[in-house]
This record gives structure tokens, C-alpha cells and sequence, in this order.
């Protein structure tokens, strides 16, 4: 504990101020109960700093060998321990059986505050020991419709995830496969061609949800119209009321479609009528496009590629991009899933039932020790997966596995980022995978599970047409943020209002998406999504803007006297400033971004309480006020660093020369 800190700077601080209290610990220990080893234990922080920085629980360990009470130990202890040498550590003191550590106040906050002025954009993002290459699959949307605020929560967690694992030191691609096979995607291209093949107006991807959504409405009140008469021409009343209600909520959805591209959806009912059966036409695509027919190929992926290519501006309009773009049909077209099946039915769990190829994942859980492996419940019996249906046809899931398998060339760790839905898919896979001797793709392929987005009072359907785009709530946001510019800020240039109700807008989207545990639905509200005042991205970025404004009018920057900070705000500010990089690395290990928002959240809290009681340029002394303005820098970049990862941009980030105004 003797070395010299003066200067020293450490990526993670409190670990440098644990590894000390360990040291002092066993000094003790050895001291006053010669021969005794110190047990394995977790250093806590205590209540509030007046009781100390860390406590230690070592003592109801030792009891029992011992053979005294806890507090008794702990008074020994405290008393044995050696605090003279230490530059951290000031004293230590017994409380009710723990012992409790009082820092330095000049040579920790120090070692704090400096430590993260002088790392900056790196400080808190600590390396993994084995860095590795991790593929991120999210989104993943079909392309025959827009990315609305219910699949935005998918590339918005996917994005943020990929970014903890870049920042704790992994190679990371992101990828996104393109589900172009099957009916929509053949109705959609069928309904395209009707059309004459005409390149897309305003958005493309919402341009091509449009034309789905036209063509399912069209068709599905044919039938229901047929179905209609029948019915009546049967006298079957309930059977006519509950059809006449299904086709008025059709052409309610109908007249939706025709407001937002006129003329599209009569287009396409017009040249509809000539086609004798529609649904056999667009098998008959869908057949062409599995043979990989040259000219089917270039129109189905022609009209896939105006929504990808709406899937990139939208998604790019707040900073998310992809590495690669794998189609399932070049899956097809390869014969991967042959290989797989072929695999599955030589490994013996494969049934034959009535025509049908059936994997029993049960057997193969059990025979290989899966459940005990995976954090199974054993006695939970996993259901049987069809693979080869009776008629011959295959399902998605050897598609996914061949997919699963091509992933595995390019990572050595997968996390897919798909809806809770598909959680017992993901597990057979994971247990196919097993079963041709793949247990290690098993092992290292996550299933990133997470619920969806309620919208009170909306309900959306893409068969229909109906929903709220990103786009849509990309721009209320930017709105609504505009607004509270306005009232906050009314003098700012009108370039500056747009930049900020931008910045401020966006992220209020993000961080409502990425602050709930993704197991649970997010209920989107707006007044908490721009709330100001906590818990939102407005409000840390606005306490970010805060510590700029207020560097911005430190015009001196005197030497730091950090001995002086001793009030209590200030002291809970710099100890939480200490815990960033642990809690950056608790979020990257256990994929949860949602432990940054919580810790952003109660950082500017934090300071806007500091600032609110500390004076920090009319300090009592020269010495307070650089200790006190460096706390302030540390926040700020502690605040841009948190906001960096997950995504969110911070007001004044951008450019160093720009205004702020008013703290906004």
C-alpha cells in the first residue's frame, strides 16, 4: 500500500481503491489472528460516504472459525489495520460487524477525477481478457413493409449491443438476413409487376408496404364478398354479420391506402379483376424464384432492394448500419439446408411419422446433457420439431440452421436479436445444432430475447397497412423536442433549434427503447419519453449540456486542491463517477444496455443535485473551485461516454465551437 498514486492513472479507480482495502485486510487479519486466511469476499458501498467508500462483510464469514461475534472481529480488525503507508486509504472503522473504509479524500478523488480527464473518449470501457469475434443479427424485418416503432426496438437494441462489444474490445460484424422467400414477399413482387414495375415515390420501404398491404386487402375482400353472399343467399344471419364486419374494417383499411399514395390501390384492384386466381400466380412466382430463375431473381430482388435500400435511411437517419446483408435464398439456391437435414437424419434422433421427418429435441437434450449444460429446467420436456412436413416441403428452421452454421465462419459468438416469440425455435435450433455434433455453435449462439412496443390506441397490422413508422415517430419527436426548445431557448438561431430538437428528439426514441428490460413491453409515452426533468434522454442530455456551459464560462482553471471536496454531494458525485467502469462492463457481459440508461439516469442526477448545493466558480478557494470544475469535466465526459455507447448523441459533442444556450 505504499506506492506513490500522485499522477498515477487507473481505468478502473475502484478497483485500484479495493485491491488497497484487500491489502489492509489480510495485513490485518494476519496481525490479529495470525495463520487465518481472509475468505473470498465482495466489497460493498456502504449507505452514503459519510460511513465510508467500501465495506467489507469479511467478519460474518470469519465468525464462525473464530468463534466471536462479527462486531467483535470487526472492531480488531479495524484497529489492527495499517492505514499509515496507504495513499488511498485515510482509516477504517467497525459498523455493526462490517469494516468500513474512509478513502483520502486529495489522493482518491485525484485518482478519480484525473484518471477519467486524462483517458477521456476510453475511460470506463474496460477490455475483455480474450477478446474474440461477435456477430450481431437484429432486425432481420421482412421487406415487404417499413420498420415501424415495433421492429425499431429490435435494431435499436441490436445497434447498442453491438456497440458494448466493440467498446469492450471484440471484432464485431452486424448482420441482417433478408427473408425473401415465401408468399408476401411473391405477392409483393406479383403486385409490383400488375403495376407496370414502377420505381418507388417518397419513402421506398413504406412505398412497398403499401403495395403488400393493397394487394392483401384487395384480394381478402373478393373473398369475403363472396363469402358475404353465400351466406346471405343461405340465410345464415351470423355468419353475414360477422363477414359484413370484417370487410368494413377491410375497406376502412382500404381508404387508409388510398389516402397515403393516391391512385396506388385503385391501380391495382383494377388490373386485379383480370386475374382469374391470384394466389396461384404468386406460387407460381414463388416457384420460379426457389429454381432460381434469372429473370423472376432480378424482379423479386429489385423490388426487395427499394425497401432495403428505405431500411438503410431510415435506420441510418439515426446512426444504424449493417455489415452484410445475407439473403435466405442464396441459402436455398446452395443446397445448405440438404446438407443440414442430411446430417440430422444420420445422427439417429430423426423420426419418421407418416411421411414426416421429425427431430426429437427432448432425447437429444437428455443424451447430451443440454439441460444441465444450458441452465435448463430438467424436468422440462422440449417439444418435438417438424422439419420435413409430409408433402416434402422443408421449414425455416434448416434454413436457420444452414444460416446458423455460414454465421459461425465469421464469429466464434452469435447473438441473435429476435422476438420473444421465437424463444423455443432458437432452443431447437441451438439442440439440432447439437446433434450433428455443432454443441459449441450451441454453447455460443444467444437468443437476445425482447417483447414488444404498445402504442396506446393504436393497433398495428402490416397486412393492413396500419402502422406507426420509425420515420413517423422519428419526426413527431424531432416536433416535440422543437417545441421545448423553443419555450427553453427562444433565442437560439434557427439552425441550432433544428440541430438540438434533432439530437434531443432522436435520442428520446432511442433511450425510451433501450431503459426497459427488454423481457418487458415498453408502453411508449411521449411525456415521459421528453421529459426534461429524469429519467430520459433529454434529461441527461441536458445536465451534458450543463457541465459544457460551465466549463465554457470557467475562464480559469486553477490547480486542482482535491482534499477539498468534502461535502457530502461531492463525494457521492466522484464515487459514482468510479463505479462507470464496472457497470459499463456488468452491461457488455450481461447484454444489458438498459444498466447504462438506469446508471446515466442517476449520474445526472447526481451532479444536478452537486450543482444545485456546490457552488463550482465562486468557490470559497482557488483550490475548491479546480477541484470542483474537474468534477465537473469528469461528468461530462463520464455523461458523453454512457450516451456514445448506447447510441444517443450529446448537445455540444458535435462541434466544440457551437453553442449550447441556455444549458440546452
Amino acid at each position: 500500500c505504499s506506492s506513490d498514486l500522485n499522477g498515477e492513472i487507473e481505468m478502473n479507480p475502484l478497483a485500484e481503491l479495493r485491491g488497497e482495502c484487500q491489502k489492509l485486510l489480510e495485513a490485518a487479519l494476519e496481525t490479529a489472528f495470525p495463520g487465518t486466511e481472509l475468505p473470498e469476499t465482495k466489497y460493498s458501498l456502504p449507505p452514503n460516504p459519510e460511513m465510508g467508500e467500501l465495506s467489507s462483510p469479511a467478519c460474518f464469514q470469519l465468525a464462525r472459525a473464530l468463534r466471536q461475534s462479527p462486531m467483535k472481529i470487526a472492531e480488531t480488525l479495524a484497529e489492527a489495520i495499517p492505514v499509515g503507508d496507504c495513499d488511498l486509504i485515510k482509516s477504517a472503522e467497525a459498523i455493526a460487524g462490517y469494516v468500513n473504509f474512509h478513502v483520502d479524500p486529495g489522493h482518491y478523488n485525484g485518482l478519480v477525477l484525473e484518471s477519467i480527464i486524462e483517458l477521456d473518449k476510453e475511460y470506463g470501457f474496460l477490455k475483455a481478457e480474450s477478446p474474440g469475434r461477435v456477430m450481431i443479427e437484429h432486425t432481420s424485418a421482412n421487406p415487404i413493409s417499413p420498420i415501424h416503432i415495433g421492429n425499431a426496438r429490435n435494431s435499436i437494441i441490436g445497434d447498442s449491443l453491438a456497440s458494448l462489444q466493440q467498446r469492450r474490445g471484440h471484432e464485431v460484424v452486424i448482420h441482417f438476413l433478408v427473408n425473401d422467400m415465401g408468399r408476401q414477399v411473391a405477392m409483393t413482387t406479383y403486385g409490383w409487376k400488375l403495376l407496370g414495375k414502377p420505381e418507388p415515390e417518397g419513402e421506398a420501404e413504406l412505398w412497398i408496404g403499401t403495395i403488400y398491404a393493397s394487394f392483401n386487402v384487395i384480394n381478402e375482400l373478393k373473398k369475403l364478398k363472396t363469402t358475404l353472399k353465400e351466406a346471405e343467399d343461405n340465410g345464415r344471419v351470423y355468419e353475414t354479420s360477422e363477414t359484413q364486419e370484417e370487410i368494413d374494417e377491410y375497406n376502412i383499411a382500404a381508404e387508409a391506402l388510398r389516402q397515403r399514395y393516391p391512385g396506388l390501390y385503385d391501380k391495382l384492384a383494377k388490373v386485379l379483376v383480370d386475374v382469374a386466381d391470384p394466389t396461384a400466380e404468386m406460387v407460381a412466382l414463388n416457384t420460379r424464384y426457389e429454381n432460381n430463375e434469372p429473370e423472376t431473381v432480378d424482379e423479386v430482388r429489385t423490388q426487395i432492394q427499394y425497401c432495403l435500400d428505405g431500411f438503410e435511411a431510415s435506420l441510418g437517419e439515426i446512426g444504424i448500419m449493417f455489415n452484410s446483408f445475407d439473403f435466405e435464398s442464396d441459402l436455398v439456391w446452395a443446397k445448405a439446408a440438404d446438407a443440414v437435414l442430411e446430417k440430422l437424419v444420420t445422427s439417429g434422433y430423426v423420426i419418421n411419422d407418416m411421411g414426416a421427418q421429425i427431430l426429437d429435441c427432448d432425447k437429444i437434450a437428455k443424451d447430451l446433457g443440454l439441460k444441465e449444460r444450458w441452465g435448463l429446467h430438467p424436468e422440462h420436456e422440449i417439444p418435438r420439431l417438424v422439419l420435413v412436413r409430409s408433402d416434402g416441403t422443408t421449414l425455416y428452421t434448416l434454413r436457420d440452421m444452414a444460416y446458423t452454421i455460414h454465421k459461425f465462419g465469421y464469429a466464434d459468438r452469435i447473438i441473435n436479436v429476435i422476438g420473444m416469440e421465437q424463444t423455443l425455435a432458437q432452443l431447437q435450433l441451438r439442440i439440432a445444432l447439437a446433434a450433428i455434433g455443432e454443441i459449441e455453435m450451441g454453447d455460443n449462439q444467444v437468443h437476445y430475447a425482447y417483447e414488444f412496443v404498445k402504442l396506446p390506441g393504436i393497433k398495428m397490422s402490416g397486412r393492413l397497412g396500419r402502422y406507426v413508422t420509425l420515420n413517423e415517430v422519428l419526426r413527431r419527436a424531432e416536433g416535440l423536442a422543437r417545441e421545448e426548445v423553443e419555450n427553453r431557448n427562444p433565442g437560439l438561431p434557427e439552425e441550432e433549434k433544428a440541430e438540438i430538437a434533432q439530437m434531443v428528439g432522436y435520442g428520446a426514441v432511442k433511450y425510451t427503447l433501450l431503459s426497459v428490460d427488454p423481457m418487458k413491453q415498453v408502453t411508449f409515452d411521449w411525456n415521459k419519453a421528453l421529459n426534461f426533468e429524469t429519467n430520459s434522454a433529454p434529461f441527461i442530455q441536458y445536465s451534458h449540456a450543463r457541465t459544457c456551459n460551465i466549463l465554457k464560462r470557467s475562464d480559469e482553471r486553477p490547480e486542482p486542491g482535491y482534499g477539498e471536496l468534502t461535502a457530502t454531494k461531492e463525494r457521492e458525485l466522484v464515487n459514482l463517477l468510479a463505479q462507470f467502469p464496472e457497470t459499463f462492463e456488468r452491461a457488455a457481459e450481461e447484454l444489458q444496455p438498459s444498466n447504462l440508461t438506469a446508471y446515466a439516469n442517476m449520474l445526472a442526477d447526481k451532479f444536478n443535485s452537486f450543482y444545485a448545493t456546490q457552488s463550482v466558480l465562486k468557490a470559497e478557494t482557488m483550490g475548491l473551485m479546480g477541484a470542483r470544475i474537474n468534477v465537473v469535466n469528469a461528468t461530462r465526459i463520464t455523461l458523453r461516454n454512457i450516451l456514445d455507447v448506447l447510441g444517443i448523441d450529446s448537445p455540444n459533442r458535435r462541434s466544440e465551437e457551437r453553442r449550447v444556450g441556455k444549458e440546452c
